[in-house]
């Protein structure tokens, strides 16, 4: 399966665009569409504390979690994204509640508590994690279409799928099949799901590619989410 991870090989040709080595033609309606014509979508999934839970639940979230790998016939990627945390909507936050507030005492504690933050971001290597589901489909997983569909999509898959709106939207609804079944059975362990939309996914691959320049921000509040998924 190919993942969304740049290509290693760089040729020595200065002049050549850094666009050739990304493994992505483009990003619509939701959707990932790789160079060979393969869509993926990009869920965020939360995490939960395993430790905190009892036995008997820790025991369902395994036999769930057991089932959700069962029920699987199609690969999935996992994505972990490790990266500094970006302190400053919350410095923020915190210089409107200080410009807000009319009690003198409680303006100058949060002044002190903005300080503090701030000097323990810059001492300290504050990281988050976010968790991310790659879905594939590719075109010729298509049973349904002829041989001579099978060959064309072969050879020219990126033609298929991205000059032709019926194909790539009767892919896009199989691809959509698969997310529906993993959110489902992911939600059944506890964790929340939820599909990341165009502009998220093209913040999530400017970030992946350009990871000096990244600090994390969230762009989908993943604890306030519905479960159930919205297109």
């Amino acid at each position: 399966m190919e993942t969304l991870n740049p290509q290693k090989s760089v040729s020595k040709d200065s002049n050549s665009s850094t666009q050739r080595y990304v493994n992505v033609e483009e990003v619509r309606d939701g959707v990932i569409v790789l160079k060979n014509g393969a869509l993926r979508s990009v869920l965020l999934v939360s995490s939960l504390n395993f430790d905190l839970k009892s036995a008997e639940e820790q025991d369902a979230i395994i036999l769930q979690y057991q089932n959700f790998l069962n029920s699987l016939d199609f690969p999935v990627q996992v994505v972990i994204s490790s990266r500094r945390f970006d302190i400053r909507p919350y410095i923020e936050l915190l210089k409107d509640k200080e410009n807000h507030q009319r009690n003198e005492l409680l303006r100058l504690q949060i002044s002190e508590y903005q300080n503090f933050i701030k000097n323990l971001a810059e001492v300290s290597n504050i990281m988050s994690k976010l968790f991310y589901l790659v879905i594939p489909f590719s075109p010729v997983e298509d049973k349904e279409k002829g041989l001579f569909h099978s060959l064309t999509t072969l050879f020219n898959p990126s033609g298929a799928v991205l000059e032709r709106r019926e194909f790539f939207e009767t892919y896009k609804n199989q691809l959509w099949q698969r997310v529906d079944h993993v959110s489902f059975a992911l939600s059944q362990t506890g964790v929340r799901v939820a599909p990341l939309n165009t502009e998220e996914l093209i913040e999530l691959l400017y970030n992946s590619y350009n990871p000096s320049l990244f600090t994390t921000r969230l762009t989908k509040n993943i604890e306030a989410i519905d479960l159930e998924i919205e297109r």
